[in-house]
This record gives structure tokens, C-alpha cells and sequence, in this order.
């Protein structure tokens, strides 16, 4: 059994999603646990270099969790024909030219989402990382989920019969930052510095649906911009004009209907802080981020409809979970040891920047339609 080395820039891994579930849970948790398994027994260890526009600050995280490498100089490391992989988790107006950058230096690349601000950018740089011959990935972390890995199980299975709908609710209250600090960083809430739920989460949701019920014919949707103030890291007042709650339905193929509420501004009465309700001829089911519930329709109640009476039944008895019948690990981290596997071994792999082109699309239509007040169809992109 050999061990090849992997050299990875990761870039943007300041960032608490970049820290915590990129840097720490994926890349160090599979240097800890020896490495990644090729198909032929062989292993690769990842040797990340860490790189920031703030010196002191990506040397402190490199110190922190003993990582070797670290720059604040992103073309020298860019540079170096020994790594192989460049990894962007920064903000999304700087993705397409950073991923375009390291297209042209050699590197394979792979990133977070939203792959760029438009889809004319998603799709510029989807093309040029094919026609450069490298391989190219973007994060769908959510399908890696236990809950939704039960739904899909359910929907593959054929447990629901003909899917008839889908009801998603995400979303929790994001303290404005006055009297509370806020949960999430200020620029979510600036348009200027690309932020609004619509780009965020309707990405998520477009590869969400494609994969676990069926890929997205249409959209209408709603957005709103509930809180127009908050208060910044510094406890400075500032605008917040983006949009801070979105209100969308889709049109799935098969005639599937899917509404998805996502809300900065929502207190939560539900089992997680995302749910996917998913109901069928043969039965329904309840996925949140581990848990996934479900009722057969032979298990399924007779309720009648009486308003002067108290409800004696307990909808939520009713209800059956899936067994964990094996293991999951981070999803992150698991798609991380996929696209690792692809770059060294060419396995198979789906999630390409054209996916990620895709969750651009739905959320640019989301905003249109948003504008325009009306429905939208969901073209088919090709590179």
C-alpha cells in the first residue's frame, strides 16, 4: 500500500464555514484517520496550505491546528507545481476570477457555493474548466445529510408511490446585533457585498430537489427584506437592504409541487432548523438534518374535522423514524474524500461546476421572478 501526498490550497478557510467544516472536520479529521483509500488500497494524504489576504491571521489559524504551510500570497502558492488542488470557501464576488486564476496555473478546483454572482459568470467559468481539462467540483454538503440520505433511500425504495409534494421550512431568527450579536456575518445583509437569502439558499435547494425527489421545471418566489436595519462586528448601525426571507414554490418534474420557506427572520416550532415534508400516495415522511420520520398509508389516522371540540389525537404518535442503520460521517468531509478519489483515481463524479452553474440559475430566476411577479420556467444548462 503506497501514500501519495496531495497539496491543496485552500483559500478562504478564515471564514467559520471554511474553518470549521472545511479546514478542521474534512481536511485535518482525514490527515488524523490516515489519509483517503483509492480503489486499489492506495492512500492520500492531504498537505494543505493555507492562504488569506491577512498574514497574521492565517498564520494564527495554521499555528492553532498545527497545519505547516501558510501564506498570505495566493500567486506564489498558486505558483508551486507540487500542489495539485485549489480550494476557494471566500466570498462569492471574488470566486469566478480566483477559480479562473487557479484554472490557468494547473489546479484542479473546487469551491463553495454560489459558484459566481450571475449565471452568465457560472457559466463562463464551468466552460472554461472544461475546456482546460480539469477536474472541478462545488459543495452539494446538504444531500450528504442523514436526514436527506434516508429521504433519498425513501424515494429510491419506492416507499412514497407517486411523490405528490414537497413543504420545506429553513431558517432561524438572526439577532439583529444591537441588543444581541448576531449569529451570521454582516455582509449576508448588504446587496453590495452579495448578500440575500435568495442567492444563498435557492442554490442549495436547486441541488437538494434535483437529487433527493426530481430535478426543477419552474419557479415562483417571493422575497422580503423584513429587517432594513441591523448592527455590524463593530456595533455599528448599517442597511440592511438585502433580502432577508424568501417564499418559493417549484414546479418539479412529474408535476411534483415543492414550497420552500427560507427565513433569516423566523422563530423555530418545528423539529430542526431545516424540514423537508415530503408526502405520497403510499406514504409520507418527515427529514430534517439527521432525523427522518415516516408514516405508511396503512399507518396513517382518519381524522375528522369537529371545531367545537378540543383535538384528542397526537398527530406526532403517528410517526415512525428510520433506523441509522449505518454510519454517517461529516458530509462535508465525505464529499471531500469523493472529489479526492475523482483527482487521483478518476472515480466517477457528478457535482461539477455546471451543478454548481445550476443552483445560480434557480436563484437568479428566483429574483426575476421576484421582480416580475410571476412564474418562470427552469431551462436545461449544457456546457
Amino acid at each position: 500500500m503506497a501514500v501519495q501526498r496531495l497539496g491543496i490550497v485552500m483559500h478562504g478557510v478564515t471564514g467559520r464555514m471554511g474553518m470549521n467544516q472545511h479546514l478542521i472536520r474534512s481536511i485535518l479529521a482525514i490527515r488524523e484517520d490516515g489519509g483517503v483509500v483509492l480503489p486499489n488500497g492506495d492512500r492520500v494524504m492531504p498537505d494543505p496550505i493555507l492562504v488569506g489576504r491577512n498574514a497574521e491571521k492565517v498564520a494564527e489559524l495554521a499555528r492553532r491546528y498545527n497545519v505547516a504551510r501558510h501564506t498570505a500570497d495566493l500567486d506564489a502558492a498558486l505558483a508551486d507545481r507540487n500542489d495539485t488542488i485549489f480550494f476557494d470557501a471566500g466570498s462569492t464576488q471574488m470566486r469566478a476570477g480566483l477559480l479562473r486564476k487557479a484554472i490557468d496555473a494547473g489546479k484542479h478546483v473546487y469551491c463553495e457555493k454560489p459558484i459566481a454572482e450571475t449565471l452568465d459568470a457560472a457559466l463562463e467559468i464551468a466552460r472554461y474548466a472544461a475546456s482546460k481539462g480539469v477536474k472541478n467540483g462545488v459543495v452539494h454538503d446538504k444531500i450528504y445529510l442523514p436526514g436527506l440520505i434516508k429521504l433519498k433511500m425513501l424515494r429510491d425504495a419506492g416507499f412514497f408511490g407517486r411523490i405528490l409534494s414537497v413543504r420545506g421550512e429553513f431558517g432561524y431568527w438572526v439577532f439583529e446585533g444591537d441588543w444581541q450579536s448576531a449569529q451570521r456575518p454582516s455582509w449576508n445583509y448588504r446587496k453590495a457585498d452579495g448578500g440575500g437569502i435568495i442567492i444563498d439558499m435557492l442554490c442549495h435547494w436547486r441541488y437538494v430537489l434535483d437529487n433527493t425527489i426530481a430535478p426543477v421545471r419552474a419557479v415562483s418566489c417571493l422575497g422580503a427584506n423584513h429587517i432594513p436595519a441591523r448592527w455590524d462586528e463593530a456595533g455599528e448601525e448599517y442597511a440592511a437592504d438585502s433580502d432577508d426571507a424568501a417564499y418559493a414554490t417549484f414546479e418539479l418534474e412529474g408535476g411534483i409541487v415543492a414550497q420552500m420557506n427560507s427565513s433569516w427572520c423566523t422563530r423555530v416550532r418545528r423539529d430542526d432548523l431545516v424540514t423537508f415534508h415530503v408526502d405520497g400516495t403510499h406514504g409520507s415522511a418527515v427529514a430534517g438534518l439527521h432525523k427522518c420520520l415516516t408514516q405508511h398509508r396503512v399507518n396513517t389516522p382518519k381524522p375528522v374535522w369537529n371545531p367545537d371540540v378540543p383535538q384528542a389525537m397526537d398527530f406526532f404518535d403517528d410517526w415512525e423514524e428510520v433506523p441509522d442503520n449505518f454510519a454517517f460521517e461529516n458530509g462535508f468531509r465525505s464529499q471531500w474524500e469523493e472529489f479526492i478519489r475523482h483527482v487521483c483515481a478518476d472515480t466517477p463524479w457528478r457535482y461539477t461546476l455546471l451543478e454548481g452553474a445550476k443552483g445560480v440559475q434557480l436563484a437568479e430566476l428566483g429574483l426575476k421572478s421576484w421582480a416580475e411577479r410571476r412564474w418562470l420556467d427552469v431551462p436545461d444548462l449544457t456546457l
